[in-house]
């Protein structure tokens, strides 16, 4: 398959398993990830974060809920219109532009990405999806 035939949809089709939502280090959540949620779940901003969040390296990540899933995981994401720019990102991340080979470790414990592409056909979607993300953001979409 040539990449120009290749769009990041061809590479990921989310299956609702929530496996991105379980554990491998927690989602960290900005300022404004934090205030949209907060809003969305009728919470304040202050509480927000000793409530649902832990901190980690200064930084604070959605807590995870006994079963290791992220806190808002009730077999569907709890928060979806407003989820962190981390879980809208995913599995189109920038480590993966770093080193490829990323791509097929996430996708062992992902169920909707494909490894049947070559690597640099991966990295050119992801990069495109990126500046896609990055322009929607920009512009307030």
């Amino acid at each position: 398959m040539k990449f120009k035939n290749v769009k990041p949809e061809n590479l990921f089709e989310c299956q609702k398993c929530g496996e991105c939502c379980n554990g491998y280090g927690g989602t960290y959540v900005t300022e404004t990830d934090i205030m949209a949620i907060a809003a969305f779940i009728g919470v304040p901003r202050e509480g927000f974060v000793s409530a649902y969040c832990r901190i980690s390296g200064k930084k604070p990540v959605l807590a995870q809920g006994e079963n290791g899933y992220c806190i808002f995981w009730k077999k569907l994401c709890g928060i979806h219109p407003v989820k962190p720019r981390m879980c809208r990102e995913w599995p189109f991340i920038k480590t993966v532009l770093k080193a490829p080979e990323n791509w097929r470790i996430m996708a062992s414990c992902c169920p909707g990405m494909r490894t049947d592409i070559a690597d640099e056909t991966i990295v050119a979607c992801i990069a495109d999806e990126l500046k896609n993300e990055s322009r929607k953001m920009e512009s307030g979409q």
